[in-house]
Formats: structure tokens, sequence, C-alpha cells
């Protein structure tokens, strides 16, 4: 294929027990506060303490400074969220609403640094093969873009069903899909042989839920999936690099720009309309939601 190696059946099958795992976990992290709890502090120290030190340790493939990072930002994402749902009157707190957009903006400028350090890279790297080059670049401005097109925190709303979701309707479906394109390059670009669960799989276990489970809840479904799968590869490095599962990438140049030239075109255009809307809509973007008027804003907002 273009983009990966042969794909055998059981590794595509593989792939959908990903997503379907990820996706499992994230509604038992939904269903339950004391779930959720759990999973997001007692079981990371567990690890921290008792196998990551072994697993995740220098010259293994998850043992760079952007994983461990990664993994403890994705899990205070969870809890600040967690904090915002259930602790009572935090939702009240307008300066509160700026957690979300804040650690969504540093975990993109964490990824584009990292892409940003790969254009200089060359072959194997903390047991990874680099092919840096100016698509690191490109896709680096893309994720600038992204987090210059993160907008209407203000607006974040806690859901009146059981799960007291985290709702955030500024956060539409396009910009979610310009994300998405980024970030699976970027996964693409800087751990290419990893990005077929740890790119594709685990992006989709958070659009999928998104996208038809609970609409505007994004961010949420995006911060559990994202820490249940980055202390699943730091406790089992092998599996996505060495197992029989594996898929490695292609590795090819020609693959390499086509998907970061393809993120930084969408996000261009998506910021584009950003400005358009601010300019002709007269938004304050630290004041108002820049969306409103559109048909899927209105129905987050109503459904919650």
């Amino acid at each position: 294929m273009f983009f990966f190696e042969s794909m055998p059946w059981y590794s595509i099958i593989m792939w959908f027990v990903v997503v379907g795992g990820l996706m499992l976990m994230n509604e038992l992290a939904r269903a339950n506060k004391w779930v959720a709890l759990i999973l997001f502090t007692v079981l990371p120290i567990v690890l921290t303490i008792f196998v990551w030190p072994t697993t995740a340790g220098a010259g293994s493939s998850t043992g760079t400074w952007f994983h461990w990072v990664k993994v403890y930002s994705a899990l205070a994402g969870c809890l600040g969220f967690l904090a915002l749902r259930f602790v009572k009157g935090a939702q009240d707190k307008k300066w509160m609403m700026a957690f979300p957009a804040f650690i969504l903006a540093l975990n993109i400028l964490e990824a584009v640094i990292r892409d940003f350090q790969v254009y200089s890279l060359h072959g194997m790297v903390d047991g990874v093969y680099m092919n840096g080059g100016v698509w690191n670049i490109m896709n680096g401005v893309a994720g600038i873009l992204n987090i210059l097109t993160i907008s209407g925190w203000v607006g974040i709303q806690i859901s009146k069903d059981k799960q007291k979701d985290m709702v955030w309707a500024d956060q539409m479906w396009f910009w979610i899909i310009a994300y998405d394109v980024w970030n699976f390059a970027y996964v693409y670009n800087c751990v290419s042989d990893h990005s077929f669960y740890a790119g594709l799989g685990l992006l989709m276990s958070c659009t999928i839920p998104a996208f038809l489970i609970k609409k505007g809840a994004w961010l949420q479904h995006r911060a559990q999936t994202l820490a249940f799968w980055m202390m699943f590869t730091m406790t089992f490095p092998a599996f996505v690099g060495e197992s029989k599962f594996a898929v490695q990438s292609s590795h090819s140049s020609t693959a390499l720009f086509t998907l970061s030239f393809l993120a930084l075109a969408i996000n261009v255009a998506v910021f584009i309309y950003h400005i358009y809307r601010i300019k002709t809509q007269k938004k304050n973007i630290f004041k108002d939601e820049v969306y409103t008027g559109l048909k899927s804003f209105e129905e987050i907002k109503q459904n919650n």
C-alpha cells in the first residue's frame, strides 16, 4: 500500500479490536466517576512505580521525553475534565473553562515541537525509524494553525444526562477532521511504524463517539482514549512495532509529503473560514462562540 507495507488479515482484525477496546474503556470512564478516578489515578500510579521504569526506559521505543510527557499530560486532562464535570460549582467559574483549551493547545504544541525536531533526524532513533524532511515543517505549521482555530471555550457546558459529559459546541466537525488529519500526519512523520494503531486507530476511537455516540464531547473522548492508549503502549511497547500484529510504514517520502501537505491544506482552509466567521460575525474569540447559528452547533446546544 501507499502508506503502509502489507497488512495481514489478523492485523486488520486487531486494528478493530484496538479501536473497539479504546471505545469500550472510554464508555466505562464516561459511565461512572469513581471508575474513571481509579482508571486515571490508581492505575497510572501503579504502572509508574512498578512497570514503566522497565518497559519505557531509555532505549525503548517509548523511552523518549515525549512519551512520558504525553501520558501525564493526557492523564492531567482527564482529571481536569472530571473536576469540571463533577466538582460542584466548577462549571460556574468561567476561568476554569479555559483549562480544556489550554490542555488541548499544550498537547498539540508538544507534537509540533516533536515534528520540528524530527525534521533533522534520519535512521533509527530510540528504536523508531525516522525519515525527517520538509513534511515535518509543513505539518508543524498545520499544528500551529490547529491551535489558532481553537475557539468557544467560554461556551463549554456540562450535559444534563447521567454521564455529565463536558460538551464543547464550538468544536465543530470540520475542526475535528482537520485535527485528525494533522495528528495522523504527525504520528506518521514521527513514529511511522506505530501509526497504523497509534495514529489511525486511536483517532477513530475518539472520532466515532464524537460523531455517533455523544456529539460535542470530542475533547473528552480524545483525552480519555489517548490516556488509555499511552498507558497501554508504555506497558507493551513491542505491540505496535515488533509483535506479529505490527504494521510497518512504507517510509515513502512521497507518502510523508502527501499526508503532511493534506494536513496543511485542510488546516489552512479551516483557518481561513475561522477568520471569515470572526470578521463577518464580529466575534471576540475570548468572549464569544464563533460558530453560533450553524446547524450542527445549534443541535449540540439544544441536546445539552
